[in-house]
């Protein structure tokens, strides 16, 4: 069977792959969509240093079970829509020991440390499997990049008295802005450079939007906060001045979460990190919990999950999914490529 394959940078073409073979305890999954992330548009370029190439990428993925192994659950069954978690977990290391297996040290998540999801089928545990019946096939695609931000809501401590900044309204701080404003937080701020992302952020639960590319951010946080800043910041770009400036603006005895991971060196005043006594915390990954409550908040329709789909291409056009990203990646939430 066919597979796309980022085979350099900036280079992607087709192979063919055996098709998958079914094990006791796993299932054959028809994809049907799947999720261009910015880990795969940083393959593409070349600047992801998890990964080595050729790679078939494809970690958000919405699917049918075609077949079971022996040893599948009944709950699981033939013609079920589903997605998938694409991480792994050893069981064994620190992280997997505190319970957080979502940070795993040997971690492999698919279409990054080991082949993806952008093929026809692909055979996986079963518990990594999410019911996603109640939902849309091409939705289903998007339910990963949003437990990654709801996840890092969760790591942010946020409370019904928390004020929150969002730092980037892609489809990861889209989940980040429905998380935190799911918990009720008292105001949920949305930063980004482009109108349309910051309008879809409100519709996502955001109360108030800052465009930076017009609008002097310090001021506009200040205006907004009493002059105190907000005391929840979630990074979601991953650009050195948006680490600094989460930390520049956050408040005094506030709390910073990054998502995305710089891809150059960061220069702080680290002053701040004392003098506010901040708490700076990553989030990577997330936890089943976050899947279940992602599906739970798209089945009942409380926010509008298909606006965030940009645009729909054809497995033969993946490649050009990933070239028309990097020519112009501020206006993209999330380009699909479906398998059909």
């Amino acid at each position: 069977m066919r597979a796309f394959s980022i085979t350099a940078p900036f280079e992607t073409g087709y192979q063919e792959i055996p098709e998958p073979e079914l094990t006791p305890g796993s299932v054959l999954l028809a994809v049907k969509f799947v999720g261009l992330c910015g880990s795969d548009l940083n393959t593409f370029r070349g600047k992801n240093p998890l990964i080595t190439l050729p790679r078939i990428p494809g970690h958000e993925i919405s699917a049918v079970i075609e077949a079971k192994g022996p040893g599948v659950p009944d709950c699981w069954r033939v013609g079920q829509k589903v997605t998938v978690s694409p991480y792994t977990n050893c069981g064994v290391c620190p992280s997997c020991l505190a319970e957080r297996p979502n940070c795993c040290q040997f971690n492999q998540t698919l279409g990054v440390q080991r082949d993806g999801a952008l093929t026809k089928y692909i055979v996986v545990p079963w518990t990594k499997l999410f019911d996603a019946d109640a939902m849309k096939q091409e939705e289903i695609a998007l339910i990963e990049p949003l437990t990654v931000g709801g996840h890092a809501s969760d790591r942010s401590g946020a409370t019904e008295d928390s004020i929150a900044a969002v730092i980037g309204c892609g489809a990861v701080g889209l989940g980040a802005v429905l998380g935190l404003a799911r918990k009720g937080v008292r105001k949920m701020i949305a930063i980004d450079v482009d109108p349309e992302k910051l309008a879809l952020a409100r519709e996502f639960g955001a109360t108030d939007t800052i465009d930076s590319s017009k609008t002097d951010l310090h001021k506009a946080l200040a205006d907004l906060t009493g002059g105190r800043g907000p005391n929840v910041v979630i990074e979601a770009v991953g650009l050195p001045q948006t680490f600094r400036a989460a930390v520049d603006e956050v408040a005094f005895a506030g709390c910073v979460t990054y998502i995305g991971y710089a891809k150059a060196p960061v220069e702080y005043e680290t002053k701040l990190f004392v003098q506010k006594e901040l708490d700076i915390r990553g989030s990577r990954n997330a936890m089943p919990c976050n899947f279940r409550r992602v599906i739970d908040f798209a089945a009942r329709g409380l926010f509008p999950i298909s606006k965030m789909i940009s645009r729909v291409y054809g497995f033969d056009q993946a490649g050009q999914a990933l070239q028309d990203w990097h020519d112009a990646p501020a206006k993209v939430c999330r380009y699909l490529v479906s398998l059909d």
